[in-house]
């Protein structure tokens, strides 16, 4: 059975051959006789399955053009010679510079298509991505029954080859984990094969005494094809840590986008306190509707001790923290606790060691005037029906005065920035619909450019009159909960039902909410069960190219300092992962502020088809709409083009350069000259 299909690959490999020449007549001849134009663009041919969508997610976050191809779709394009190539100004021209497809063959035996892109690839010398297929000599792989395996890969401990890390994945550290996130749940399922004459493996992992492979190259027939053998979508950890190498090995290393791994931890409420959970009464005395809550208010608040641990703590992990500061409420503080405040001292002392961000002077809602009598609050309307709001001369108060106590105490702020307290005078739904009509003019009257918002409400960003969000992700440490056994009382609370003596919220909003079995020991469910589990979520985010900063408050910093834990398990993971090469960049809010701006500009200038962007043997040229910089990713060695003479392009990350950039002054596009 197994030498009968054999002999069957083999036949419909010839079929494919012979098709070659009728699909491009002459395309070869034409290619060596003038270099060629190739487009920076990528062709996928996609057939609804996850990891065809999670190789076209990473195009479309990193920023690099492609166009898409539905299989099954009615009235698709035909995949033949016209579509793939034409001649430009008396130059070939390939209108692709990448293919990705299902697997090896999507089409069928025989199929003219893939007769064309067989043709379109060796003619051209583009790569082609068999986004999930299996092991087979087809892609030059020994069957599973020889050495190999075939199954579920949950656990799995793969490895980067040397070719990889000579290759593609040189920005690896070496391991490739792939995920276990349930020991009920099967997670992923691949097959590992052993590598016959023209295959390299990239990516293998143990089978018996030997080892079998899971991604490789597969070079034949003049053509080059990356083959992955296992499934996957785009949030799992295994894709994450391959995903630039898929890109940069599809593209030879050139291509319009770039990405960065990314993680910004932002600390709300410095000097101030934060209300404290009531494990008895299951809410939070103080903030909000608490019944039976009455007298029962309580705060946490970082100390003196706390704040020299966080510079300790920052020295040895190499990552600085946002502190988001209120000195208003801090100077409340000091008056009420015998006009000294050590924790003030202690941060004001080693204040060079931070990044400071303005977060208003008190940390008063910036909104409608609440009613705080109703479940949930409701916004204050006066006798015409009218929501009464704060004033634009108070929220420009609160701005400017916590940026003048931030001077007196010579700390740096960039007047730019601010988040304010709760994301208050940003439409909060469903409350408040609209943003405070007051809030524009007063960032105007401040100079404050960039303002905070919560992602969880609002993922994209957008303008507040002159100013611009940026999304904040939410972590899940709860700001109400200074110790271990608060934050695990807390989430049993949310996420268990009421059988099991939790709130239900779970049972009754199952598609965005998942109830726990039973509840955690509150003893060690923080750090054996939540703090993983939010270590997994905030990874996920640093190694998808999101640059978003993350949120918590000085109260996970204090008592038993319940921050720490998750941070630290998201930097050790990825620093394990990750070679020296591909360092996490931390970013100020408003450097992130301009990243996003960028990228929507971006994002429109593809949409609208105003990018141009091609490359003829060494020299690459990108036209993009005025105004609007581009992102590309280019090999070490690479220059830019300038009026006289060319200088090294971009920054060096990951094992290459890339950068946001633009035309030189006098001139209409950039260009560069790639080495060698």
């Amino acid at each position: 059975m197994v030498n009968k299909s054999r002999m069957n690959r083999v036949a419909a490999a010839m079929a494919v051959a012979a098709l070659v020449s009728v699909a491009l007549p002459g395309a070869s001849a034409q290619a060596a006789a003038t270099t060629p134009r190739i487009d920076l663009r990528v062709l996928v041919v996609d057939d609804g399955g996850s990891s065809v969508e999670a190789i076209t997610a990473e195009l479309r976050d990193t920023g690099v053009p492609y166009t898409r191809v539905q299989l099954g779709g009615s009235g698709r394009p035909v995949i033949d010679a016209a579509f793939l190539s034409d001649v430009v100004d008396g130059r070939p021209r390939a209108k692709y510079q990448g293919v990705v497809l299902p697997n090896e063959n999507p089409f069928g035996e025989g199929s003219a298509e893939m007769a064309a892109l067989v043709a379109y690839e060796a003619a051209y010398g583009i790569r082609q991505v068999d986004a999930y297929t299996w092991a087979h000599p087809g892609v030059g792989l020994e069957y599973t029954d020889s050495g190999g395996y075939s199954g579920q890969l949950d656990g799995t401990q793969a490895a980067v080859t040397a070719a990889g890390k000579a290759g593609p994945f040189g920005y690896l550290g070496g391991q490739v984990a792939f995920e276990d996130n349930s020991a009920l749940v099967p997670e992923s399922y691949g097959f590992m094969g052993r590598p016959r004459a023209g295959y390299t493996s990239y990516v293998d992992a143990p089978v018996g005494s030997g080892r079998a492979s899971l991604v490789g190259e597969y070079t034949h027939d003049g053509r080059s094809e990356l083959v992955v053998t296992f499934g996957y979508n785009q949030y799992q950890q295994q894709f994450r840590l391959l995903a630039r190498g898929i890109v940069d090995w599809l593209t030879q290393g050139v291509h319009l986008g770039q990405s960065r791994s990314w993680f910004a931890v932002h600390v709300d409420d410095v000097f101030a306190p934060d209300a404290r959970w009531n494990k008895e009464l299951d809410c939070t005395p103080g903030d909000y509707a608490c019944a039976g809550g009455e007298g029962k208010e309580s705060t946490i608040r970082m100390s003196a001790a706390d704040a020299q641990y966080a510079a300790q703590w920052q020295q040895a992990k190499d990552f600085k923290l946002d502190m988001l500061f209120n000195g208003g409420a801090g100077e409340e503080w000091k008056a009420e606790n015998g006009g000294t405040d050590a924790l003030t001292a202690q941060l004001v002392a080693d204040r060079a060691k931070y990044r400071w961000l303005n977060h208003t002077y008190t940390h008063p809602f910036l909104g409608c005037i609440q009613d705080t009598t109703t479940v949930p609050w409701t916004c204050v309307k006066d006798a015409s029906g009218a929501v009464t709001w704060m004033s634009r001369a108070e929220i420009s108060a609160q701005i400017r005065d916590n940026v003048n106590w931030a001077t007196s105490k010579g700390i740096s702020v960039d007047r730019t920035e601010l988040v304010t307290g709760e994301h208050s005078g940003l439409k909060t739904l469903p409350q408040q619909g609209q943003d405070n009509p007051n809030l524009a003019g007063a960032l105007a009257d401040n100079g404050v450019r960039w303002v905070g918002s919560d992602n969880s409400r609002e993922p994209a960003q957008r303008p507040v009159g002159a100013a611009q969000t940026v999304p904040r992700h939410p972590m899940n440490v709860y700001y109400n909960t200074g110790t271990n056994a608060e934050m695990a009382d807390e989430y049993n609370w949310l996420y268990t039902s009421r059988a099991q003596g939790g709130s239900g919220i779970c049972e009754d909003n199952p598609a965005t909410s998942t109830c726990l079995p039973a509840p955690l020991d509150t003893d060690t469910g923080y750090l054996e069960h939540i703090v993983p589990a939010e270590a997994r979520t905030a990874l996920r985010h640093v190694l998808a190219n999101d640059p978003r900063p993350h949120y918590v408050h000085q109260s996970n910093l204090a008592e038993d300092r319940t921050l720490y834990p998750v941070l630290d398990r998201v930097l050790d993971t990825y620093r394990t992962l990750y070679a020296p090469n591909t360092p996490i960049v931390n970013q100020s809010m408003k450097e992130i502020g301009t990243e996003l701006g960028r990228r929507a500009a971006w994002d429109k200038a593809l949409a609208a088809g105003r990018v141009t962007a091609y490359r003829i043997g060494t020299a690459v040229t990108v036209k993009a709409p005025s105004g609007v910089l581009a992102p590309i990713t280019a090999p070490n060695g690479t220059k830019k083009q300038l009026l006289l003479g060319t200088a090294d392009f971009g920054t060096a990350y990951a094992g290459n350069r890339s950068a946001w950039t633009g035309p030189e002054p006098l001139q209409s596009s950039v260009t560069l000259r790639l080495p060698g």
